[in-house]
Order: C-alpha cells, then structure tokens, then sequence
C-alpha cells in the first residue's frame, strides 16, 4: 500500500514536471535569456513606426544641500523606468505561477536615460538586476544622489522658495525612438515624496513636485524631455536668530548711544564699534549669497539702510561734538579778552598805537559777544540732537516696515520667478 503511494506521487510529479517547472532557470530558457544571446541587449523593443515608451516615476528621498554660492542643488532621488520588452512574456500557469523574474542589467536593453542638469558622476551603488514581469515588461530601479545646477532666486532670501528642475532625457535617442511619459499620478508622487520617502530636508521644507514632458532640439534631432520641478522653501528660523536680529539689535544700541553725554568722546567710539560689528555681518552674508544673482537681496538692502542709518549717526554725533568744542573755545577766547582788558588798565604808559590796537580788539570780541556767550553752541547742538532723534527714529520704523512689507508680501511671485 506504501509502495503504491510512493509511485503515484511520483507519477504526479513527472506530471508536473512535463507541464511546466517551477524554476526560475526553466523561465530563462524558455524565454531564451542567456550572456550568449545578445539580440535582447543589443536593439530597443518596439517597431520602427512608434516609439518605445518608458515610463518614469520619481520619488524624492532627501534634500541634501542647496548652495547658493555655487548654485548647487543636491538631491538624493528613487527613479522607477519601465518599458514593454519583446518577446519575453510568458504564461504563469506553466512555471508554477511564477509572475517575475529578476535578471542581470546587461542581458536586457535598457534606456540611457540621463539628467540635463547634472554636474557631477552618480556616487550611490546601483542594483546590477532589473525585474520583469510575466506580461513583458520590464522595470529598472535607481537610486541617485543627483549633483545638479540650480539657478536660484535670492532676491528675498531668508524666506525665499526655490525650485529646481531635474530633465530626464536620452543621451542618443531621438523622440521618434524614445518616448518619455509619466508612469503614475503626480500627486502620488508628491504624497509619497513628503510623507512615507523623505529622510532629511536639511535647512528645506519641500512643498511640491510638478511634471512636464515636451520635445526639445538637441545638435540637429528632436528629443523628448520629461521634467521635474521640486519646489522648496527654505526655513528661515536659524537666519533669523543668527542674522536679522543681531543686526537689529546692533541698531537698537546705536539707538541707545543717544543717551550716552556728548561732551565725553566714549560716545563716538561706541558707535564706530557698532557700525564695525555690522559691516563684519555683512562680510559674513557676501560668503553666503552668489555675486551673479540679477537683483540685489533684499536682506542686502535691509544691511545696507541699517548701515547707511548708523552712518548718519555717527556723522551727527561728530557734528554735535564740534559744536560743543567751538562753544568751549569761545568761552576761552572771551576769558582771554577779559583778562587782556584787566592788563590793559594796570599799563598806562602803553603808546597811542597800542592803545588803539587794545580797542579794536576789544570792539572785536564785544561784536562776538552774543554768539560766543557761555552754552551758545552746547544749546545748538542739543536742539539738532533732538530733532536728528526723532527724524533718526521715523526713519527707521519706516525702513523697518518697508523691509517687513517687502520680504512677506509677492511670495507667489517670487515662486514663479524661480519656476522660470
């Protein structure tokens, strides 16, 4: 009884092995898929009358860096490609059910499928296997750290949003061979992208992913071109606290040095290590921002009117301390009179023309009497320091504001400005 168990399994897998196998090498054969035979590597599928279409699906992993010195974005991307083969199909029923196949790179042909944007050699390890699946198509996955060119807008840096396009194209196709399309729904993408793919975002916070498939001339022939477009904006926190306060409260202690007396010289050597401490800032921001941008930042201009304030300050501190050093040697120079008068007396046996000499001098100084009578120009100046405070601090509530205005409002203008 064993024995008749034993040889009607055994019928049952002669059986099965005459029907089909469940081997992934009987896949191979059947498909007639060996390094030997190169017709499947060496030619794209499809006819000559349509083009082959590869579809492509993005996903952002990781915004790695974005220099603005250098226009520089780096980026760490998954790229799905998958295309309809020829020839390679096969029913799963006859292998066991067996739905893919996973098989070198080179036994297959492959799109060569480049960035336009990319400035530097792809450092990240790449799959040597391609999937394909029983109905014949095939999927290629990659995993890139993309070093691309980025022309970036810093007009409004801190708070500005950027975006950067990564153009997916063919080294040597031509449109009539090769068509790139969109192999999922955008918004899965830019789902995924931002909630379950990305790992870090830097000093970024992404915001959307859009498409863009168009044919572009490239050297004589048309090309098909799938575009990215990553668009970002930039977390402005850190900027904020390590560079738009501290210049501001650099302001507010030149604001303070209006309280500090004008007749010591510690006020005008507090305000020009003041307005030192504010150009070392701006040394700082010229390292930050690339010299080509088109427009001047406007953090470059809020550095600049916060300079160009303090400069007049300083210009005014030393206008009141000069008047209040001409009123004191006024006041040296009338004592001087006095006490030449108060000699003249004990010399009466002076000459006529000495006497005369001692009156048109003292008439001069009784001409001058009035202006250079004791606190005259220390008055002068604390009238203009008044009045230079509270011009100095409309001007620069308006400034202030303007700055506010400037940097919030247009947001989406500055955002279509990147796009282009």
């Amino acid at each position: 009884m064993m024995l008749a168990g034993f040889l009607f399994l055994l019928l049952l897998a002669e059986a099965k092995s005459s029907n089909g196998s469940c081997r992934h090498q009987d896949v191979l054969k059947h498909l007639n898929l060996t390094e030997n035979n190169e017709l499947f590597s060496m030619t794209r599928p499809g006819s000559a009358e349509s083009p082959t279409k590869v579809f492509l699906d993005v996903l952002l992993y990781a915004i790695l860096e974005m220099n603005e010195k250098d226009q520089k974005f780096v980026s760490y991307v998954w790229i799905d490609s998958w295309w309809q083969g020829d020839d390679i199909s096969w029913n799963p029923d006859d292998f066991c059910g067996i739905q893919r196949i996973y098989l070198p790179t080179k036994l297959l042909w492959k799109p060569d499928l480049t960035i336009e944007e990319m400035t530097d050699k792809d450092k990240a390890d790449q799959s040597p296997y391609l999937m394909v699946n029983s109905s014949g198509s095939v999927l290629l996955r990659k995993n890139m750290v993309v070093v691309s060119t980025c022309r970036m807008q810093i007009y409004k840096f801190p708070f500005d949003i950027q975006s950067c396009n990564l153009s997916f194209k063919s080294v040597i196709y031509s449109d009539k061979d090769i068509e790139f399309v969109s192999g999922v729904s955008i918004s899965w993408n830019v789902e995924w992208s931002s909630k379950m793919m990305m790992r870090t975002q830097s000093e970024w916070l992404f915001l959307d992913l859009t498409t863009d498939n168009k044919t572009v001339d490239n050297f004589g022939f048309n090309q098909s071109v799938f575009i990215y477009t990553i668009k970002m904006k930039r977390r402005s926190a850190l900027y904020i606290a390590n560079f738009l306060l501290p210049i501001l409260f650099f302001f507010c202690l030149d604001l303070a040095s209006f309280l500090i007396s004008d007749s010591s010289g510690e006020k005008l050597s507090f305000k020009v290590t003041v307005l030192l401490a504010v150009t070392v800032m701006q040394l700082i921001l010229n390292e930050i921002l690339p010299s080509s941008s088109d427009r001047i930042p406007l953090i470059a201009v809020y550095c600049i009117g916060i300079f160009s304030l303090m400069m007049l300050s300083l210009m005014e501190t030393i206008l009141v301390m000069h008047l209040m050093v001409k009123d004191s040697a006024s006041q040296d120079n009338e004592g001087s009179s006095n006490q030449l008068m108060e000699e003249s007396r004990d010399f009466e046996e002076l000459s006529d023309e000495q006497r005369e000499a001692v009156k048109t001098l003292t008439l001069l100084f009784s001409c001058r009497k009035k202006e250079g009578k004791p606190g005259y120009w220390t008055g002068v100046a604390k009238t203009i320091n008044r009045g230079f405070f509270i011009l100095y601090v409309i001007a620069a509530s308006l400034f202030l504001v303007f700055m506010f205005f400037s940097w919030k409002s247009d947001e989406n203008n500055s955002a279509n400005i990147s796009d282009n």
